[in-house]
């Protein structure tokens, strides 16, 4: 399975020394060798820089790490191949755009039935690989488009967290459906199973997140994989697994979790999305 990173913090910020962390699991300390890719926020753009290769031998990681790149939303992902050749257009993150802006989007799963499900055949967004996770990716942005109708107008956070839960837990019930997904507002994470290196079982926790806040004048992001200087920022860091020796807290088997500007704006359990959907 793949490995994910994503970053929420109310100023721009860089993510180099866990990125650097996520890279060592592409093709040294983890067998992820099949391609990587991060992504950071301009704007309503986004600054892709992906490859078809083992991050731990990448010289574009080491670029990325030397040009000290920021942005309040980042969105990594490192992969070990399970559907679809080896090949740029199947590296994330994907990217798309809708209503003027570009969505991001970042699988770590399996889900076999994809291709058969009813409910997942895509209607205005194609796929331009094979992968499940990119077309998962274009079902997702199918239900959103009935929200955003025009460029200049971001739909409710409420509905847009509506769909994003619905989605997820008919995700998860074709497999491992941890994802990352980000509007440029609003970056979303749902937490489901992966593989466990301790156990070789595909269990919970599917992702894990930890919140940092740094004052005028204090370091301590250090161990987080964080660049600050000089300044006040909250930061919100999820992954696939804990990149420091700190606390991290674990996601609940189909938890999703919504950030907005290194703040938690939302969180929802998997009985909660099922009372919801069906109210």
């Amino acid at each position: 399975m793949c490995e994910l990173l994503g970053l929420s913090s109310d100023i721009p910020s860089t993510v180099n020394l866990s990125l650097m962390k996520l890279a060592e699991h592409g093709g040294h300390s983890g067998p992820h060798r099949d391609g990587w890719g991060v992504a950071y926020y301009e704007g309503p753009d986004v600054r892709l820089i992906k490859e078809a290769a083992a991050a731990a031998d990448s010289d574009w990681v080491r670029f990325v790490r030397d040009h000290d790149l920021r942005s309040p939303i980042v969105v990594a992902h490192v992969r070990r191949a399970t559907m679809g050749e080896r090949s740029y257009r199947n590296t994330q993150p994907f990217a798309r755009e809708l209503a003027g802006r570009m969505h991001l989007f970042a699988h770590n799963g399996w889900l076999a039935d994809i291709f058969n499900a009813p409910a997942f055949r895509p209607r205005r967004f194609s796929a331009v690989g094979e992968t499940d996770s990119e077309r998962a990716f274009c079902v997702l942005l199918d239900r959103l488009s009935e929200l955003w109708r025009r460029p200049v107008e971001v739909p409710s956070f409420d509905a847009r967290f509506d769909v994003v839960c619905a989605f997820a837990r008919e995700l998860g019930g074709l497999g491992p459906a941890n994802f990352l997904y980000s509007d440029g507002d609003v970056l979303f994470a749902h937490g489901h199973r992966r593989m466990q290196a301790a156990t070789s079982r595909v269990e919970p926790p599917g992702l894990v997140w930890i919140q940092r806040r740094c004052h005028l004048g204090e370091a301590g992001f250090a161990a987080s994989g964080l660049s600050v200087e000089g300044a006040q920022q909250t930061v919100v860091l999820l992954a696939s697994v804990p990149l420091s020796g700190e606390p991290w807290h674990s996601f609940e088997e189909g938890e999703v979790i919504a950030i907005r500007g290194g703040e938690v704006a939302g969180k929802r359990f998997p009985a909660e999305a099922q009372s919801r959907a069906s109210s």
